[in-house]
């Protein structure tokens, strides 16, 4: 029925004749000659009704947006000045020989390049929807990405599984969903959360490279990174080692990006958990935020301040200081929000300390409840350390108990981080999921500031 589709049209046809199937993205009438701009999930091609064939050219009058059209034509270059770098096809264009209306269109709901869209109007016209170029892009990136899965998988010995949809419930992290049986009154089928128990069973039976993009469903509540139902790539595999997995899958998601967004993709950074833990207090950090914590441990073991020189001087105490650029022009009141803010999840204060002049190291420099009761000395090893300058650094504190470990900083204006306190999670700020709790228990103790922030709590350990 065509041979061609849209967006695959190029200079290399020209003087072919071609026949497209797909729908009116737009009619323009110049005085004349009419242009209809065909549309397929390949692209657009432009299409010039002349004049000349009479009963094409009626049905071209006739056409209106969202049309679909099926039409026979031969393929011309544009005139010069006309070309459009935009459009895979936009060297070229197809003169009309025959037109025919496959199934008119009432007039849309939307217009296809409309952005302010309600969902309930979009869900109420899904088929239209589909139609946007977003959509067909999103649907494409899918498929690309699931090819790309399945190829390199392929090529690595995996073996792709079908496994059961009407399972038995496993003890996972959500509710199941349940299937009545017809067959067995009384009794439930569960759909699957993961195929958990059928992978383990694969593995056991020899299949040691398995995968399968597959369905999951888990009955909670909505989250950013989470529905009802899912799709997942699994993968299981055995007699490999720890490094051989890391790599293999480094590889995989390196050729997926390339494969699918012709992205390429560094050398993936790796570290240990002692430094993930020390440099940015959690064992997943985004390194997209770029702050770090600073040892400065050692600067308060003789300070006057309790609430420093205690974590300080105790068996597996830590303070660390975060510099946040440009913190010092938080107001007074927008740091009281955030001491709020960090309450709702128990933690016990903030305090600040902002640098208005690094010279003074005092009240007259550093600007902050907590600066008489800190040393020249201290102040002045934070400061150093942190790289802090004026009106650019931040300090805050915690206290802990030993034996637990570190909790993870992220978040918005100034970084965040979670504290496990009293088995209960704590944020300093929002903007991020907190973290697996520690199953250590730790008592904390919050100071926090709008340009260094200095954090005490423990040096991790091995978990209990």
């Amino acid at each position: 029925m065509r041979t061609h589709y849209c967006g695959q049209l190029n200079s290399k046809l020209i003087g072919q004749e071609v026949t497209l199937c797909g729908w009116a993205h737009r009619r323009r009438d110049h005085g004349g000659v009419i242009f209809i701009d065909l549309r397929d999930r390949e692209g657009l091609a432009q299409v010039v009704c002349d004049p000349d064939r009479a009963e094409m050219f009626g049905i071209a009058e006739s056409v209106r947006n969202e049309f679909c059209l099926k039409i026979t034509g031969k393929v011309r270059a544009r005139p010069e000045g006309t070309t459009n770098a935009n459009l895979a096809s936009g060297e070229i264009e197809v003169l009309c020989h025959a037109i025919e209306v496959l199934n008119p269109s009432v007039t849309p709901p939307f217009q296809l390049d409309e952005e302010n869209l309600s969902e309930n109007v979009r869900l109420t016209h899904r088929v239209i929807d589909l139609r946007r170029p977003q959509m067909q892009n999103n649907l494409m990136l899918r498929y690309k990405t699931a090819r790309a899965f399945r190829r390199f998988l392929d090529d690595n010995g995996f073996i792709d599984v079908e496994t059961p949809m009407l399972t038995k419930s496993t003890p996972e992290g959500a509710r199941d969903y349940l299937v009545p049986s017809r067959v067995h009154p009384g009794q439930f089928f569960a759909l699957p959360q993961s195929p958990q128990l059928f992978k383990q069973l694969l593995m056991v039976a020899g299949f040691d490279r398995y995968y399968q993009i597959t369905k999951c469903f888990r009955d909670e509540d909505l989250r950013a990174d989470r529905q009802p139902e899912f799709t997942q790539v699994d993968i299981e595999t055995s007699f490999m080692s720890e490094a051989e997995i890391t790599a293999l899958m480094e590889k995989l998601i390196r050729t997926v990006f390339k494969e699918a967004i012709d992205v390429d993709l560094p050398e993936f950074p790796r570290m240990t958990y002692a430094e993930a833990m020390r440099r940015f207090g959690s064992d997943k950090p985004d390194l997209r935020v770029t702050l770090e914590l600073t040892e400065v441990t050692d600067a308060f073991k003789d300070v006057a301040f309790k609430v420093f020189a205690g974590v300080a001087n105790s068996e597996g105490g830590r303070i660390a200081a975060m510099r946040i650029p440009g913190g010092a022009t938080l107001t007074r009141g927008e740091i009281d929000a955030y001491t709020q803010f960090v309450g709702i999840y128990g933690a016990k204060g903030l305090a600040y300390i902002k640098v208005n002049d690094v010279t003074q190291l005092n009240e007259t420099g550093l600007q902050s409840p907590i600066v008489k009761n800190l040393s020249e000395a201290s102040l002045r090893t934070v400061i150093e350390r942190t790289g802090a300058t004026t009106l650019s650094a931040r300090c805050a504190s915690r206290s802990a108990t030993r034996r637990a470990t570190s909790p993870a900083p992220s978040g918005r204006r100034c970084g965040s981080s979670t504290s496990r306190c009293s088995n209960t999670t704590t944020k300093a700020s929002a903007g991020s999921p907190a973290t697996t709790p520690s199953p250590a228990r730790r008592t904390s103790t919050w100071i926090c500031s709008s340009a260094i922030r200095a954090s005490a709590w423990p040096r991790p350990t091995t978990w209990r």
